[in-house]
């Protein structure tokens, strides 16, 4: 078997009563934004959460008999283990997941729920794959990689052909990188059917694998990753998605966790979207001004939605920060009545709304008749804070803003 067209068609046959044909939806904020007419593919609408059922179901579904009886195992910490957990029940096969101990409670669950036996192991996902490899050889179960299997990238490619059928005059898609699976087989379905159709991946600044891969012009492993987005959490991109697109992709993206905290809020409020950091990195690449284009058609993956709703509120809270929505402030008063008072009626005269505030009587930077007070606002933008600042200062406050 090979990487080609017919292979995703193949796949797309074995997928057409498995997987949801999920929107293409238009997104007019983004648009405006960019001066480019931009779409979502909702791939958080896709059953389990995310794109992962694709490739999991194309490559389980393929396995022997025999395979098949001795059931699979794969590790994950996330969107993986549960394409894979729901693939082997819908084709009745045994599953093992191992998932680090370090694994959000909500995903675990979500993973057992679809009816697999889970191992928690080790704190990283490196310790739950070598757990994992370990089990495989003792259980004779096969392994399902995440993303260096040529079925699992096929059936990712999968979503590729139904860009192009709901957009036959796409211009270009963009799609977020972890191991690279999934921008493997949309470039090769994308490109064999409209070989002018460009192709844009795009990182975590904290996990860029394969963009520092580019640059050195071999396949490189990260010492360490660190971002917000998990499921694009990578140290190494897969030999066999590098192999296969290093060559063809148009251009690779970095962004920053805050880029990714400001597109999940971005999504949220004006596209009614929950997205998970990997998704809305690529969003964050579009706002960023990345694409170099105008009036162009652009497709951008939202490759999933499998967010813990813990690390989401944080997440909110951040993105709210960084967009300038949310400020606080610390200042002190004169420890007598109406102090407070005149305080939170600057805010009011600013537009700005009082989340919280809190004073304190006791600090050693404090002097006798002072009190602390921490205040929380919200604000409209960056602009806006700068306004409240000056009112602040006009007013003779000595601050500072955290």
């Amino acid at each position: 078997m090979s990487i080609t067209l017919s292979a995703i068609q193949e796949a797309r046959e074995r997928l057409h009563k498995v997987i949801e044909r999920t929107p293409l939806d238009y997104s007019q904020t983004l648009s405006q934004l960019t001066g480019n007419h931009i779409y979502l593919k909702l791939e958080n609408m896709q059953r389990t959460g995310s794109f992962k059922i694709r490739g999991a179901y194309n490559k389980i579904s393929t396995l022997a008999e025999q395979e098949r009886k001795a059931g699979v195992i794969a590790a994950s910490a996330g969107n993986h283990a549960q394409g894979v957990a729901y693939a082997a029940r819908m084709l009745g096969i045994p599953c093992v997941i191992v998932m680090p101990e370090s694994a959000s409670l909500s995903k675990v669950e979500a993973t057992r729920g679809y009816g697999a036996q889970i191992v928690l192991h080790g704190q990283s996902y490196d310790d739950a794959y070598a757990k994992a490899c370990e089990l495989r050889d003792d259980t004779g179960m096969t392994f399902i990689h995440a993303f260096d299997d040529e079925h699992i990238i096929t059936g990712q490619g999968t979503l590729g052909l139904e860009l192009l059928e709901q957009l036959p005059d796409l211009d270009a898609i963009v799609v977020p990188i972890g191991g690279g699976g999934l921008i493997a087989g949309i470039t090769i379905a994308a490109k064999t059917i409209n070989p002018a159709i460009q192709i844009y991946g795009v990182e975590a600044s904290g996990a860029a694998c394969f963009r520092t891969s580019l640059d050195r012009h071999e396949l490189t492993t990260l010492h360490s990753v660190s971002t917000i987005a998990d499921g694009i959490a990578v140290k190494r991109p897969g030999a066999l998605p590098w192999e296969t697109v290093r060559e063809a992709l148009d251009d690779v993206w970095l962004v920053e966790d805050e880029d990714i905290a400001r597109a999940m809020v971005l999504l949220l409020e004006r596209s009614k979207v929950v997205s998970e950091g990997a998704s809305a990195a690529a969003v964050a690449a579009v706002m960023r001004g990345n694409l170099p284009h105008h009036g162009k058609h652009v497709a951008v993956v939202l490759s999933g939605g499998n967010v813990d709703v813990m690390l989401l509120s944080r997440i909110i809270e951040h993105g709210l920060v960084a967009a300038g929505r949310h400020v606080r402030f610390v200042t002190t008063v004169p420890d007598r009545p109406g102090s407070l008072a005149s305080l939170v009626s600057a805010v009011a005269q600013a537009g700005a709304n009082v989340v919280s505030i809190e004073h304190h009587r006791l600090g050693q930077a404090l002097v006798l008749g002072q009190v602390e007070v921490e205040l929380a606002a919200e604000t409209r933008n960056e602009a806006h804070i700068q306004e409240l600042c000056a009112r602040f200062r006009s007013l003779g406050y000595e601050f500072q803003m955290r």
